[in-house]
């Protein structure tokens, strides 16, 4: 009577090898807190605002923006420029306290400037329009100086003189001022005509406007997170590089303890194949 041996059992995994299933798991929630972690370092980074600035300009907006709660800095660039950068999660506030505040704020031209020596021969009318932009220039660049002056304009009017006529020819000023809010310059108008008079010739004094206006508002503080102070994003830099070696690691000592893992389970495999299977017998050979 013929015996049918029963079949061979389902070969088992290597002893300390995980299931397919839970190894893809793993892999995936890796591959997840990798880019869990990018995102994270590419959210809080920084944003450039304006470059091309002079160093004492670049203070200047730093130091606004960081009296008004923003982590912002200055960082050098070519030519010895330098750039503002900002938070990017703060970007259109930084913006905004920036613009209230009148900065960037353009640059006046001198009268060395203007009168430049090129080696061409000026107009008699050329002449007198650069005398009046440079003369423009140099004093709105005083009056910008004054305190709680956000931005300054002044505009000439000097008409040209009638060789035919005996009369002068009346000059003209008009001056623009935005300050800050809560700045009060109507106790200095005297003194703003003043310089204005006293920097053009023939130019009389009630021939001279002010015209103030106050700025809007600088944008509500808001406050970074109780503890951080200015280095909330240093630290969440920090973190992120943190947890990105952490799982750089992880990976690398995996990686190396699979080999082993692999001949571990391996070895008790080979043993196992030389027995019998259950249910089968063998048979003995007379001798």
């Amino acid at each position: 009577m013929t015996t049918i041996p029963p079949e061979a059992p389902a070969a088992l995994p290597p002893r300390g090898a995980a299931p397919a299933g839970r190894r893809s798991r793993t892999r995936g929630a890796r591959l997840m807190g990798t880019l869990a972690v990018v995102a994270a370092l590419g959210g809080c980074g920084e944003q450039e605002l304006y470059n091309g600035l002079s160093q004492r300009q670049a203070n200047e907006m730093t130091a606004v923006l960081r009296n008004a709660g923003i982590g912002a800095d200055k960082e050098q660039r070519e030519a010895g420029t330098f750039a503002v950068v900002a938070p990017k999660e703060r970007f259109a506030e930084a913006i905004e306290v920036l613009r209230a505040s009148g900065y960037p704020r353009d640059g006046y031209d001198t009268l060395g400037q203007v009168f430049k020596k090129e080696g061409f021969v000026s107009s008699p009318l050329e002449e007198r329009a650069r005398l009046s932009h440079a003369l423009s220039q140099e004093i709105s660049s005083t009056i910008a100086s004054i305190d709680g002056v956000v931005v300054a304009r002044v505009h000439l009017s000097v008409p040209e003189r009638d060789p035919l006529s005996d009369k002068t020819p009346v000059a003209s000023a008009s001056v623009f001022i935005k300050h800050r809010p809560g700045t009060d310059l109507n106790a200095r108008l005297g003194q703003i005509k003043a310089l204005v008079v006293n920097a053009l010739p023939g130019l009389p004094y009630d021939n001279v406007t002010v015209a103030l206006f106050a700025a809007e508002p600088l944008p509500a503080r808001v406050p970074e997170p109780a503890g951080l102070g200015g280095l909330g994003t240093l630290l969440w830099w920090l973190i992120g590089l943190g947890l990105a070696a952490g799982a750089v690691g992880g990976g690398v000592l995996w990686w190396r303890r699979r080999p082993a893992s692999r001949a571990a389970g391996a070895a008790p495999g080979a043993a196992q194949s030389a027995e019998p299977a259950p249910g089968v017998s063998l048979l003995k050979v007379p001798q």
